[in-house]
């Protein structure tokens, strides 16, 4: 990481955009061979026999690839659900004319904020961590902290609304 941080902006840039390109294109195309493989198997034989699960498949199929660029997009903005998009935007058999630029707008993105504001923000953290682990400790308990609240208080807001709509 640190060699990264050291290299000219324009440079990490580059570096960063290439390497996110190289991971999620692996992910999509591991999805897409897992798929493939499955086909061969004994269980694959039975899905192409038409029944209404091929048919709920084949309608889920059909909305990955229509909507499917936008959640790739989305998916860089997160973390943790990045790759499992792209994962299953290759199981889907997404189209690469949707999914490459999809990807490509998405590493841009995924690249420039790791490059300003994540890159900074874990340099920071570090010379917390170097000088004092208790103050890296707490720094991320109150991150964690501050997630749980709101995934309370978003809970305890849908529930009310909920409540409100049955009565």
């Amino acid at each position: 990481m640190h060699q990264i941080m050291s290299l000219p902006f324009g440079v990490a840039l580059a570096a960063l955009f290439a390497i996110v390109m190289i991971r999620v294109n692996v992910t999509y195309w591991l999805g897409r061979g897992a798929v493939a493989g499955f086909a061969h198997t004994r269980f694959g034989a039975s899905l192409q026999q038409p029944s209404l699960q091929q048919s709920k498949a084949a309608r889920a199929q059909a909305f990955i690839q229509r909507w499917g660029p936008y959640a790739v997009v989305l998916s860089f903005l997160t973390i943790g659900l990045q790759t499992a998009v792209n994962l299953a935007a290759g199981a889907a058999r997404m189209p690469l004319r949707r999914y490459l630029p999809a990807a490509i707008g998405g590493s841009i993105i995924w690249a420039l904020l790791y490059a300003t504001i994540g890159l900074a923000a874990l340099e920071a953290w570090l010379a917390v961590a170097a000088t004092s682990p208790a103050g890296a400790g707490l720094s991320v308990l109150a991150v964690l902290a501050v997630i749980v609240w709101v995934v309370v208080a978003r809970r305890r807001r849908s529930a009310a609304k909920s409540a409100d709509t049955v009565v």
